[in-house]
């Protein structure tokens, strides 16, 4: 029997969400510095991977695409954020980034692709790796994209209602379940399965 997996997004449900410099709005940390982890997120994490589990973060980090930061910038950020979960005793199973973006001003990064959510790619590439049942899994993130990505894959989804990232969602999709943060969304999860 294949394993199931919980697909995370990161942003707004691992780690908290930060002022973006240009907009103001609540977006992803683009200095390691800022990255602190949702209360809960990390227990949350560690009794997935108890009850089975495989724990896979999933993100679109479009910041270098748009020429905001260097590649190298978010590879840091991202290692500061699996630096903070392993400090909390999580390791994840797996995890994919799409640094890519329709509107990028990086040639290299611009474009349609596979992998940005709301398309199934990482989670796709993630089930190949780990030889997961997909049917079995779910995708937990706090956007429309992350939902309809979940769904494209053939997993289940929980929309978490993160009030700071309201303007990612369109109220277009539609989750099995909906949370108020991942501890939450583990809860429901675990309780459906």
């Amino acid at each position: 029997m294949r394993r199931r997996a919980v697909f995370l997004d990161r942003d707004g449900v691992l780690n908290e969400l930060v002022p973006d410099p240009t907009s103001g709005l609540p977006e992803s940390p683009l200095d390691p510095r800022d990255v602190r982890l949702v209360a809960g997120a990390a227990a949350a994490a560690a009794d997935l991977q108890r009850a089975g589990y495989a724990v896979a973060v999933v993100t679109n980090q479009p910041a270098a695409a748009k020429g905001t930061v260097s590649v190298e910038q978010l590879h840091e950020v991202h290692g500061r954020v699996l630096e903070l979960l392993s400090e909390e005793g999580v390791e994840l199973d797996a995890w994919r980034i799409c640094l890519h973006h329709p509107d990028g001003v990086v040639p290299e990064l611009s474009g349609a692709c596979e992998c940005r959510k709301p398309r199934p790619g990482m989670l796709f590439a993630v089930a190949g790796e780990l030889d997961l049942d997909l049917s079995g899994s779910w995708m937990v993130g706090d956007t429309d994209a992350d939902v309809e990505a979940g769904r494209a894959a053939g997993c289940r989804a929980i929309l978490i209602d993160h009030p700071a990232s309201a303007h990612k969602r369109a109220g277009a999709a539609a989750p099995d379940l909906r949370a108020a943060d991942l501890g939450d969304a583990s809860t429901l999860l675990l309780r459906a399965a």
